[in-house]
């Protein structure tokens, strides 16, 4: 980790970056959110009254086996929600599920770095003796590599993870809260290795299961099926309420069909990975990829 910041500082670099976090969700910031986006241009009004801000919040870079990514932690849940409503919802004023704790946010547009490879082309041509330099061709060539100007974004909370209660993980709040940050964070970085260096493979329950084993894992040192049941709402074989709802929609005979299959694959990951005595979180990310035509079929 490196590059951190905290405290206000953190939103009010990223709207520097990004100028549509100095819009309000909802219908007026809406109007504006295409000019900003699409379009490049500044903010009319900096203001970010719409955030509480906290001196703990934090911003940090993080190395991952398929890139780095930032990391936004926010302290406030109604600053989660609303980076979450103007970045990941086009600034639209959605329903957060109380269930969601993070979110990656991958492909957003960075001006900045648009604008820097800009005055770097005006440069390089006027030290050319370029009288008339071509910046559309230029723009063209260089905004057609997507990592060139697309930056990804991991935004996180800080309650308990999906919603469940230090009491029934059976610990103390201060120490639950702490391991939900590891969790949340390794979850959503192994989503962005996932989709980096496993394309192909877009199951989005298989998704979780592999994203919470993970973070299960680096939090724990050790993988405890039980333990993601409890996040996806699964006791035994059963659906019982939680988080694993949020992902059918085909009615309560599929979530039943789609509960057991779950719960087969978490005794499963549990054997492979008692079977491997040292292992780093991310190592996992290969070994449970690599069996999932086994066990989703």
């Amino acid at each position: 980790m490196e590059n951190t910041l905290s405290g206000r500082q953190v939103i009010e670099h990223l709207a520097e970056i990004y100028q549509q976090l100095y819009l309000c969700p909802g219908e007026e910031g809406q109007a504006q959110y295409g000019d900003i986006v699409k379009a490049g241009e500044d903010a009319e009004i900096k203001s970010l009254s719409h955030f509480t801000m906290n001196e703990k919040d934090t911003l940090a870079c993080l190395d991952t086996p398929a890139g780095s990514v930032l990391c936004v932690t926010l302290q406030e849940r109604k600053d989660f929600e609303t980076f979450l409503r103007i970045m990941g919802h086009r600034c639209e004023a959605v329903e957060i599920p109380k269930t969601q704790g993070a979110s990656l946010l991958d492909g957003v547009i960075n001006w900045r770095k648009i604008y820097a490879r800009e005055e770097e082309f005006f440069r390089e041509e006027e030290e050319k003796g370029n009288p008339d330099p071509d910046w559309s061709s230029e723009f063209r060539r260089f905004t057609s590599d997507k990592k060139n100007y697309l930056d990804v974004i991991i935004v996180l909370s800080t309650g308990p993870y999906s919603a469940v209660s230090a009491e029934r993980m059976g610990m103390p709040e201060e120490e639950w809260l702490t391991l939900s940050s590891v969790i949340r964070r390794y979850h959503e970085c192994t989503h962005f290795i996932c989709r980096k260096l496993y394309p192909e493979k877009k199951e989005p329950v298989w998704d979780e299961l592999v994203a919470d084993a993970v973070g299960i894992y680096a939090a724990f040192r050790k993988f405890d099926p039980n333990i993601e049941k409890l996040f996806l709402g699964i006791e035994g074989d059963r659906y019982i309420g939680g988080r694993l709802e949020n992902y059918v929609e085909d009615g309560q005979e599929a979530l039943a069909e789609l509960t057991k299959k779950a719960a087969r694959i978490l005794g499963e990951f549990d054997i492979m990975i008692r079977e491997k005595k040292e292992i780093e979180p991310f190592e996992l990310v290969t070994l449970l990829e690599d069996s999932m035509e086994r066990l989703w079929g």
